[in-house]
């Protein structure tokens, strides 16, 4: 639990000192939607370009890996979007929000460490893969569902190929076989841009936060935490011990993953749409520290902590 916690300061940190400045109005509130936007159009499309750019992919697919991971996000991102409408009269990229929060996990702050203590280099491969694949996955996604309903088929696919996520993950897989041509200077270039994401991210969530506080109310951002940090690994572990066969560290690793707490890019992406803000910066916050009992609970249960 104590090991959790120290994981899961740095995150807390970062939020708090956010929501400080702009409470002492060291900060203005126009500061946190410009660093949003600069994560969003720079920051994370570096990320996403270098990751993609750089993974190492294996010549055979795991497909119950991927199956029982990413089955388990579909079905949590669809129920939470259909309570968020049906229950909390959510609609429009608010939806989207929702479904994005409650799928989507926080793996920098919190996968990669523990995934990593838990299972050391074996650990390794499996949750490389995932990294790789989890972010566009799911960023792409989610700008299809919140471009594709008040657009048409035309403009919907000018609207994905400028959209500077999609960019990013293009420009990753198109430089995939040139990557050693590349020149040092320009690596590091995407290095020091990549690097701003998560400070800067966090930051603009304590703003956020500092602004909108609990205006949403619980009971979303309950709902998404509940999805997110107990439906999701369900799903992901009988999928990944009783349906497939896959070594103990790959299911492991995968279920981990799954019980992440909603990640930072739910944010960004309500920042950028400028809806469904306080539903998920409130989820980020209210999932990350109730997170600290469930993957306690979780490396437990799967015999690693």
């Amino acid at each position: 639990m104590l090991a959790a916690l120290l994981v899961v300061l740095p995150v807390f940190g970062l939020i708090a000192l956010g929501y400080l400045a702009r409470w002492t109005k060291l900060l203005r509130e126009t500061t946190g939607e410009g660093l949003s936007d600069f994560v969003f159009v720079l920051a994370v499309p570096c990320l996403l370009f270098r990751t993609l750019a750089t993974a190492d992919v294996p010549q055979t697919q795991p497909w119950g890996y991927w199956i029982a991971y990413f089955t388990g996000l579909a079905i949590v991102w669809a129920l939470a979007m259909l309570i968020a409408s049906r229950v909390f009269a959510r609609k429009g990229p608010e939806l989207v929000v929702s479904g994005f929060a409650a799928a989507q996990s926080n793996t920098v702050f919190v996968g990669v460490p523990m995934i990593l203590k838990a299972y050391g280099d074996a650990g390794a491969v499996p949750l490389g893969l995932l990294l790789a694949i989890h972010l566009p996955v799911t960023m792409t996604v989610a700008t299809l569902l919140a471009e594709g309903r008040s657009a048409s088929p035309a403009m919907m696919i000018r609207r994905l190929f400028t959209h500077p996520i999609i960019i990013g993950i293009i420009l990753g897989m198109l430089a995939r076989p040139v990557v050693g041509q590349l020149p040092a200077p320009f690596w590091t270039l995407i290095d020091l841009i990549a690097a701003a994401a998560v400070p800067c991210a966090l930051i603009s969530l304590g703003i956020a936060m500092r602004r909108y506080g609990l205006e949403s109310g619980l009971g979303l951002p309950v709902a998404l935490s509940a999805l997110k940090l107990g439906l999701h690994p369900l799903i992901v572990y009988v999928l990944a011990t009783r349906v497939f066969d896959m070594p103990p560290h790959w299911s492991g690793v995968a279920v981990l993953f799954a019980a992440c707490p909603c990640g930072i890019n739910a944010y960004l992406f309500a920042e950028r749409y400028r809806q469904g803000v306080a539903d998920a910066s409130s989820a980020i916050t209210l999932s990350t520290l109730i997170s600290l009992f469930t993957t306690a609970a979780w490396l437990t249960w799967l015999g690693v902590g």
